[in-house]
């Protein structure tokens, strides 16, 4: 069980990465509902530092995945009686 709870987190972490790698460079980052609502909030967040930072967030998030990957399975516990 703990196996499947590992390699269910570690596809989280990469797809997580792999959208966050990615969101802030589509269209769709710039025609979203907090961008109409609030056109304040343009210059912060369609400043290429900010998108810089979240996809460098986002090749972490991949990176923690691929080291999870590689990472042997923990060794089995025995119990002495």
């Amino acid at each position: 069980m703990q196996r499947l709870l590992n390699v269910l987190w570690m596809l989280v972490l990469f797809e997580m990465g792999v959208l966050l790698l990615f969101l802030p460079w589509v269209h769709f980052w710039e025609a979203n509902y907090f961008l109409s609502r609030y056109p304040s909030l343009a210059p912060y967040l369609l400043h290429p530092s900010l998108r810089g930072a979240i996809s460098g967030v986002g090749a972490l998030d991949i990176l923690l995945a691929a080291r999870m990957l590689r990472r042997p399975p923990p060794a089995a516990q025995t119990r002495s009686v």
